[in-house]
Formats: C-alpha cells, sequence, structure tokens
C-alpha cells in the first residue's frame, strides 16, 4: 500500500538531512505514513481505520504478552514457588501499559524492542531447561519413523503427566489408524 501511493520518504543513511526518495513531507516515519497512504485511498476514513487497528493490535499483544507471561510463571511456581511473582507481575504490566501510553512512540517502540529480546533471551534459557523432555519426543518420534509407524504424541510415553488433552488426541489417531 505504501509502495502504491508513494507516500513514504527513504532517508539517505549517509547524510541524515538528505532524502533517497521523498514522497510526502511532514510526516514522521511509522504509522504516519500508513495513516497517510490509507487516508489517500481512503478519503476521510483511512487514519481513522489505522489508528484503530494499531489500538487493537497493541490491545491483544498486552493481552497475549501478559498471558504468556503469566502462565510462565505459574508454571515455575510449581517447584520454584514463585506465587507472590503474580502480583508483580500484575502492577508492572499495568505500570508499562501506563509508561508506554504517555511516553513518545519512540520510547514505546524502544521498550517493545527490549521486551522482544528479552523474550526471546528468556526462551533460550527455557529451552535449556526443556532440552531432556524435548530430546525425549524427538528421540520417540524418530523411533516411531523408523519403526514405519505414522508418528503420535504420546504424552505418557515421554514423561508429560495431567496432560489429557495429549491422551485424546493420540486415542483419536490411534482409532483412526485401525479403521
Amino acid at each position: 500500500m505504501l509502495l502504491i501511493t508513494g507516500l513514504y520518504n527513504v532517508q539517505d543513511p549517509h547524510n541524515a538531512d538528505a532524502y533517497l526518495y521523498h514522497g510526502v513531507n511532514g510526516v514522521a516515519a511509522g504509522p504516519g505514513y500508513v495513516q497517510t497512504a490509507m487516508e489517500n485511498i481512503m478519503p476521510g476514513f483511512g487514519a481513522i481505520f489505522v489508528a484503530v487497528a494499531l489500538f487493537f493490535f497493541a490491545f491483544t499483544t498486552i493481552i497475549a504478552y501478559y498471558y504468556m507471561a503469566e502462565t510462565n510463571v505459574r508454571y515455575l511456581s510449581r517447584t520454584l514457588k514463585l506465587e507472590w511473582m503474580i502480583p508483580v507481575l500484575k502492577i508492572v504490566a499495568v505500570g508499562v501499559a501506563i509508561y508506554g501510553s504517555v511516553k513518545t512512540a519512540d520510547l514505546a517502540w524502544a521498550l517493545g524492542d527490549l521486551g522482544v529480546g528479552m523474550m526471546a533471551w528468556l526462551n533460550i534459557v527455557g529451552i535449556l531447561f526443556l532440552q531432556k523432555p524435548a530430546f525425549a519426543a524427538l528421540r520417540d518420534y524418530e523411533a516411531q519413523l523408523k519403526a514405519g509407524k505414522d508418528p503420535i504424541f504420546d504424552a505418557e510415553a515421554n514423561g508429560v503427566h495431567n496432560a489429557p488433552i495429549w491422551r485424546e488426541i493420540a486415542a483419536n489417531y490411534r482409532a483412526m489408524d485401525k479403521q
């Protein structure tokens, strides 16, 4: 959409005051380009559409990230007794949302980048903790392939207990194989 309308700027990496392409004046890079392009395509509606879409994207992203954070804390609380972290997590999440809503977009994007980076590193640490069950599942998968079977994840055989949905899925696949 941006490319079709030509309503964007490409800054020269060697000269901050020069542009390689200059298609719009007085619009900050980022959502402003998209709003300008949408406004050009749908006059009177484009900017509102982008603002509403960004709101819902941001809202659902915050909810999803909070859900993942709380789920991870609850999972770790099984053995590490971190239940006190849930109220702290709630306070931090609300604080970050309020802080991000009253500061500049540049700061919000920087905090978002920081958050994604932290999430990536935490995932790497989590993968290290989960490598044993992951490799057990991989060995089971490879053994089933070697035996000529259509691989089915068997939670109990891989040391995953209290996972009734996986038992149900495995039972359904086994029933389909018998037909």
